[in-house]
């Protein structure tokens, strides 16, 4: 039956779809409000609702927005935002993770394709040890990366390779070759302080490092250590491990192993070190050149004690040890000297290719090398600078001494060899001076002149080059043995334009110059550079009787087991002066010591000869004295070829080989300059009488250090009463009355 509504219409029934769906329409109070999960009681009188008209839009009121209360709906969405972001973060982050170890494994593989097949890698075989041994068969140095003997860990006293283990690597024995556990305290160690304070690597890795790779810092690098240090922990034992690190790992100042570390710094065997001793070996290991403790005592016991604490806490030794042994170290050092011998240890290096080749095993080399006169040229080389360097502004200095077959006694190459290894005596080249004039005038006694020869000493001018002598003095006609002994230099440039430039350089090269020479009229004032040994050598023949030298230091070279590898033969005599010449220059050359630059070297009960030199503006002074035993040279200057305070050869060099010579002829017997026999090279009484009342040609008076080589326009020319008294006053004052 059809009803009314509520506005009094008409209402009609529905039946079918239309009633279906007028049953589910929604009355207002069974909405359910915005943003709730769930309906509440109304808090507020509720408004009533109007239906609507199935055919008419429902007009509604519009609702109020709450004022300040967030709705729960919000806060559910912001919920779900956050973990939708964190949600992507993890996401991100592993697709980032994998590709990162997708990295690091190709890394990995490329590192590892650059390294030999792990097969085929084997433990190297120690490097060869070079042995160097002086006359006395001493050992005098020792070169090669292994020097000392392999040790085995039984051997060695337990503290010892704690002492590596507590401060290296504590978990040396827990560890699988890495440590992943050091790695991170050495990653946060560094991180709070800002560097690299601390390494993460094992022993294990340090080893590879020292067998297989370059000390090149790279990832590359890194990653190849980790991997040999996998493969060294599996092909050997712990102990192999260790036993192979001590005897591989380098303390600085040439030590390879800790057998040649005891030895360089304490002189005992590894076998027989101390606790102390040990520590500080151990504490090397980080920094060996700048700790080692002959260069560094007080770096190298501080880091001692450092080690000694680290094997305390590790519990290798106890508190009370090492407290002890930091308050009262019992460690002796053996102090590094100068170590000049390393110069010759250099030279033979640089010589061993050429005379046995390729070198695969520990080799001795038996040397010319006297330890006693070694010693005696090294003190007297840097005692003379000490003392005077400052003075003459010299900061350099080099000897060199052979027998007058060629065979080096001693070499020095310089002041301080860990101070700078540029050997001064075989490698530098610098101008002679007046030490080249012997060769100009030896051109001139082989063509006919004679030490009585006279020529003029007067000023000179060659095309606007003006050579002077040292004192801007001129004497006129004087001797050729005048003229050498007294470094005249315009006499030394006339000579030489008279016998000719090439024909000097000629001469030069005969006796032993290996060296460019330039034949210019200047060459007889020594300009064109030399290096001193063969400078030495090529005055070696004026005191063997006009032989040709082959300057040498090997005499014998042999393996460990005994095996000859090479020795010396010796060289087949070739005359390259006559004896007639050489005893004419031996007289001139003698009377350089009696009364010309060189009035200082004296060799009591010796007769010995010799040339001063002093090149251009006083940058090289140089000696070069002989007897029938041992010919010396001596060279001081500075490096950079700047000037010195007027040194000259017959000031430092003299004294240097002075005292160096003196104490070389201390009990050998005496002996006399070759080819001297009647030559007048030691005048008898008749002589000295006949040379005096005999008129001969004017003569200058000695003066001390005259120099060569110098070239400056003359400011002056002067005559001494010497020289117009002639040579009558000049002997006899020289003779008998005293110095000048």
């Amino acid at each position: 039956m059809a009803g009314r509504n509520k506005s009094g219409g008409r209402k009609e029934p529905l039946f079918g779809l239309a009633a279906a769906m007028h049953d589910l329409r929604l009355d207002a109070k069974d909405r359910i409000p915005a943003g709730e999960d769930a309906p509440k009681k109304a808090t507020a009188k509720r408004k009533p609702v109007v239906e609507e008209d199935d055919d008419e839009p429902a007009q509604r009121e519009p609702k109020p927005q709450p004022k300040s209360r967030p709705a729960k709906g919000n806060k559910r969405m912001s919920r779900s935002r956050v973990g939708l972001s964190f949600g992507r973060m993890v996401y991100w982050a592993l697709v980032c993770g994998l590709w990162g170890v997708i990295g690091l494994v190709g890394v990995v593989v490329w590192a590892g394709a650059h390294l030999p097949p792990i097969q085929s890698l084997e433990i190297p075989k120690r490097p060869p040890t070079i042995e160097i041994t002086g006359l006395d068969g001493s050992v005098l140095a020792q070169r090669g990366e292994m020097a000392g003997a392999n040790v085995a860990l039984k051997e060695l006293p337990a503290y010892l390779p704690k002492a590596f283990i507590a401060i290296e690597d504590r978990r040396f024995y827990q560890h699988f070759g890495i440590d992943p556990i050091g790695i991170a305290r050495a990653v946060v160690t560094n991180v709070l302080h800002r560097g690299v304070s601390q390494g993460g690597s094992t022993l294990t890795q340090q080893l590879a490092k020292n067998l297989f790779l370059t000390q090149e810092r790279t990832l590359a690098r890194k990653l190849q250590e980790a991997e040999l240090a996998l493969w060294l922990e599996r092909k050997h034992s712990k102990n192999e491990i260790l036993e192979l690190y001590l005897n591989r790992v380098y303390f600085g100042s040439g030590a390879y192993g800790v057998e040649a570390a005891a030895q360089r710094y304490f002189g005992k065997s590894a076998r027989h070190v101390t606790l102390g001793e040990a520590a500080m070996l151990a504490g090397l290991v980080k920094s060996p050149s700048r700790l080692a403790p002959n260069r560094n005592p007080e770096g190298a016991e501080k880091r001692a004690e450092t080690v000694l604490a680290a094997m305390a806490d590790a519990g290798f030794i106890t508190d009370a040890q090492a407290k002890a042994q930091i308050a009262h170290p019992s460690v002796t050092v053996k102090p590094a000297g100068a170590g000049t011998i390393n110069y010759v240890a250099d030279w033979i290096g640089e010589v061993l290719d050429d005379l046995v080749g390729q070198i695969d095993q520990s080799i001795t080399v038996e040397t010319t090398i006297d330890p006693k006169l070694q010693a005696t040229a090294e003190a007297a080389v840097i005692d003379e600078l000490a003392a005077k360097s400052v003075k003459f502004n010299v900061s350099q200095g080099a000897l060199v001494a052979m027998t007058p077959d060629g065979a080096v006694r001693a070499m020095v190459g310089g002041r301080n060899y860990s101070d700078s290894q540029y050997n001064r005596a075989v490698t530098a080249k610098r101008q002679p001076g007046s030490a080249f004039k012997p060769f100009v005038y030896l051109t001139a006694i082989e063509q006919g002149l004679t030490p009585d020869t006279v020529r003029q000493d007067a000023p000179l001018d060659l095309k606007g080059w003006k050579p002077e002598n040292y004192t801007r003095e001129y004497f006129g006609s004087v001797t050729l043995t005048q003229a050498l002994a007294m470094s005249l230099n315009t006499v030394a440039v006339r000579v030489g334009l008279e016998v000719g430039p090439k024909n000097v350089v000629r001469t030069a090269h005969r006796l032993g110059i290996a060296s460019r020479l330039d034949p210019n009229p200047s060459i007889a004032l020594g300009t064109s550079e030399v290096s001193m040994l063969e400078l030495v050598g090529a005055y070696a023949p004026f005191a063997n009787g006009g032989l040709s030298v082959a300057p040498h230091v090997v005499t014998r070279i042999k393996t460990h087991e005994g095996k000859l590898l090479y020795l010396r033969q010796a060289d087949p005599p070739t005359q390259v002066i006559e004896p007639r010449n050489v005893a004419m220059m031996n007289q001139m050359m003698q009377e350089t010591l009696i009364s010309g630059t060189a009035r200082k070297a004296e060799i009591p009960g010796w007769v010995a000869a010799g040339k001063t030199g002093t090149s251009q503006d006083f940058r090289d002074a140089w000696f070069i004295g002989y007897t029938a035993r041992l010919v010396t040279g001596v060279w001081l200057g500075n490096d950079d070829n700047s000037p010195t305070k007027k040194a000259t050869g017959g000031g430092l060099p003299v004294e240097v080989w002075t005292r160096f010579m003196r104490a070389a002829h201390q009990g050998v017997p005496v002996a006399a300059l070759p080819n001297t026999q009647g030559s007048g090279l030691v005048p008898t009484l008749a002589q000295i009488t006949s040379q005096i009342t005999a008129p001969t040609a004017p003569a200058p008076a000695p003066a001390a250090n005259y120099g060569g080589g110098r070239s400056v326009t003359p400011t002056r020319t002067a005559a001494r009463p010497e020289a117009a008294a002639g040579l009558d006053g000049w002997l006899v004052d020289r003779l008998f009355g005293g110095q000048r």
